[in-house]
């Protein structure tokens, strides 16, 4: 879903700042809420969010904030009702974590970045 601004925000080249939304959830337990940038005002205008993505836990009930920053080279202006970022509501797993001497093998094995290949 689209978040909007609930406010009107001038966003000034290099700024950072956190814009409100107006809105709170209730996310439904083992899910989260996934806080990502609009493709569209980063290609655009170079803005995004921080944070990304943002997580909102299943126990959070306070006010979403979303925090942007403009990495252009223009200030942008959100009125108010603007589309400024987008929030996806996405299941997880929870595991637990145990101590091992050795992992299983794998075709990568330790390859780093960029290891698997460009295509």
């Amino acid at each position: 879903m689209d978040l909007r601004s609930a406010e009107d925000v001038l966003l000034a080249p290099g700024m950072v700042t956190l814009v409100p939304t107006g809105l709170a959830v209730e996310i439904p337990e083992g899910c989260e809420g996934q806080v990502r940038p609009r493709s569209g005002l980063a290609l655009k205008h170079g803005i995004t969010c921080l944070n990304s993505p943002g997580t909102i836990d299943a126990d959070y009930r306070g006010e979403l904030k979303i925090i942007l920053i403009n990495h252009g080279k223009e200030p942008v202006k959100f009125e108010r009702g603007s589309r400024i970022a987008q929030l996806v509501i996405a299941r997880y797993e929870r595991v637990e974590i145990t101590e091992s001497d050795a992992l299983a093998e794998s075709g990568r094995a330790e390859g780093g970045f960029g290891h698997s290949g460009v295509a």
